[in-house]
């Protein structure tokens, strides 16, 4: 009997203590995935409509983090007509995507419109004549935009710049409201972008700065202003920072607060920038490495964990109306590329959003050029 308890006892240390060795306790570390996400990503483009992309978004993927599950457009018009840079789709209604035009149509226009985006059909279009303080004959003109509840806010890139502010359902013009009344010369300057916050308080104000010599010298002004006043026809300015980057390829384009209103997501052409909402000061810079090309929007995920960069690429392969790949002709795509809010960095590989389609339509061999995004996430 003594023999029998001694052996049990034995085996309860040896059990207790391969237990107290593989037993996870509150200091280690676990990893676990992190989670997925599926959107249906809305990105503007010179050939008169959207590319619609399906996308599942998989951080664990390191290599390949986006894909591509679908790919289909949203019309407005034509190449000659409807060139556009502008996605906007309606806070209020994630079933209306408003945008506008970035030349002047064939009758000398300049458009703003909504589109249903269950239907895919163009719900109102407004053509309207150049204003004489900004003819834009070969462009830019539209680019970038903002909205509040009651207006849609495009934004004239070009020179001189202002923004427009719209009554969101009739698309009727309220103000007009340009920039040289903050101080903005016209020709000091070579485009104006702007996006406003979540919580309809603030808008923010992106001007590319130019040097003596007439050229972008890399400066970057970005101006905090406060939307209520926006709406009402004037400037009240809360905060402005001055960036600088590399002249000519430091550029600013689109950007996104990110949905907290923390941070704001600013596409810079040779690089991202994340910044400080409520000072302007940098948080994060990535640089667009070379073959990802140049970046024009970023869109954080609602969580803020992730953001969707669009690129252009200059560097991508064609393919003959056949099909057959041209590595002697390139072309520019439009690319989508992840970056990590956490890890504060960019992650895998870049995916197109526009190639696919066009070598499906026998269009492989032109190039699509892409600017601005936004986006439908399922929950």
């Amino acid at each position: 009997m003594k023999k029998v308890l001694f052996v049990f006892l034995m085996l309860s240390l040896v059990t207790g203590g391969y237990l107290a060795y593989t037993t996870i306790d509150s200091r280690t570390p676990v990893v676990v995935a992190a989670k997925a996400y599926n959107a249906t990503v809305y990105v503007a483009g010179h050939g008169g409509h959207f590319a619609k992309a399906d996308v599942t978004i998989d951080p664990n993927n390191a290599n390949n983090p986006i894909k591509v599950n679908n790919l289909d457009m949203v019309n407005i018009g034509t190449t000659v007509t409807h060139k556009t840079h502008d996605a906007r789709i309606d806070s209020e209604d994630s079933n209306t995507l408003f945008w506008s035009t970035y030349a002047l149509d064939d009758k000398g226009k300049q458009h703003v419109g909504k589109s249903d985006l269950k239907t895919g059909k163009v719900i109102k279009d407004v053509a309207m004549d150049p204003d004489p303080r900004a003819p834009g004959k070969t462009g830019p003109l539209y680019c970038a935009s903002g909205q509040s509840k009651k207006y849609y806010m495009p934004i004239f890139m070009g020179n001189e710049g202002y923004v427009d502010v719209l009554d969101k359902g009739t698309l009727e013009k309220k103000h007009r409201v340009f920039i040289n009344d903050m101080g903005y010369k016209a020709g000091t300057y070579q485009f104006v972008h702007g996006v406003n916050s979540n919580d309809m308080k603030k808008f923010l104000i992106s001007v590319v700065m130019k040097g003596e010599d007439g050229k972008m010298n890399g400066k970057q002004d970005l101006i905090l202003v406060d939307l209520p006043a926006l709406e009402k026809g004037e400037w009240k300015v809360l905060a402005k920072t001055t960036l600088s980057g590399e002249p000519s390829k430091t550029i600013t384009f689109r950007q996104y607060f990110s949905k907290d209103d923390k941070l704001i997501y600013q596409a810079a052409g040779d690089r991202m920038w994340v910044l400080d909402a409520a000072t302007l000061k940098m948080v994060d810079e990535k640089m667009t490495k070379p073959g990802f090309g140049e970046n024009h929007d970023v869109m954080p995920s609602p969580d803020g964990k992730y953001a969707l960069l669009t690129l252009r690429n200059a560097d991508a392969i064609g393919c003959d109306p056949e099909g057959k790949p041209t590595p002697d002709k390139k072309i520019t795509d439009g690319m989508l590329q992840l970056y990590d809010a956490d890890a504060k960095k960019l992650v895998g590989k870049s995916v197109s959003v526009c190639f696919d389609c066009h070598k499906n339509m026998g269009k492989g061999d032109k190039t699509a050029i892409l600017c601005g995004l936004d986006a439908n996430y399922k929950k």
